[in-house]
This record gives C-alpha cells, structure tokens and sequence, in this order.
C-alpha cells in the first residue's frame, strides 16, 4: 500500500511540476490534482501497454520518439476526464508529457521495484579499497 501511495506522489509531483512550468497546463486545486496523479497512473498502468502494442510498427520507424505523442495523448485524455485539470493545446500536452516523464523518472531512481524508497549507502573497505 505504501508504494503505491508513493508512485501516486510521484505522479502527483510530476504533474504539479509541468502544470509551474508549462503554459498551457493548469491543474486548478490540489484535491484535483490528486485525482488526476491517479487517473494519470491507471491510464498508465492499462491503457499505455495497449496502445503501444497497437503502435509497436510507427513506434519502430520512429525509434521510439512516437511514445511521447502517445504520452501527449494519454495526458490529454487525463484532462478530459478529469474537470479541474485543463490542458489546453497539443503543444502543451507533448511538453507536459516530457515533463512528467522526466520527473517520473528521476524521482522512480529512488524507488525499488517493490515500491520502497531506496537508500545507497557507502561502505569503507576494511583493506583500503584495493
């Protein structure tokens, strides 16, 4: 439960990050955030594998770069179904989509697979590192 609580964060934290620094995003309070953050992650978690299956031919004579369309898209979904969350152009959405993305990334650097936050710990050799 808590990591889901904490990807849900991140997802909150990604979105509120491209709504400060993208134009044409405006997410107009928290609790509606929040629900987008959720939203965003079930769309990602069910629809995203479906559709890039779907795509998987654009997506290979792309190399990839036709994901983030996708990811425009799916945001943009979000939007639509979520009232307080307004994404009011392609453009903005593409740019919204690369936000949240690289947020998500970075952020997910320090979460584990079993959803746990990671620590790196240094550790001293007993030998002196040879």
């Amino acid at each position: 439960m808590i990591g889901f609580l904490l990807r849900w964060s991140v997802n909150l934290l990604a979105l509120v990050t491209a709504g400060v620094l993208i134009d044409g995003i405006i997410i107009e309070s928290i609790p509606l955030g929040i629900l987008a953050a959720g939203i965003l992650g079930l769309v990602n978690a069910v629809l995203r594998p479906v559709v890039l299956l779907l795509t998987l031919p654009i997506n290979l004579l792309s190399l990839g770069l036709f994901t983030l369309v996708i990811n425009a898209l799916l945001l943009k979904l979000v939007a639509q179904l979520v009232d307080g969350f307004i994404i009011e152009t392609f453009g903005a959405a593409f740019l919204g989509a690369l936000v949240v993305s690289v947020v998500s990334w970075a952020l997910n650097l320090f979460i584990g697979g079993d959803g746990k936050v990671v620590f790196i710990k240094k550790v001293e050799r007993k030998d002196g590192g040879n």
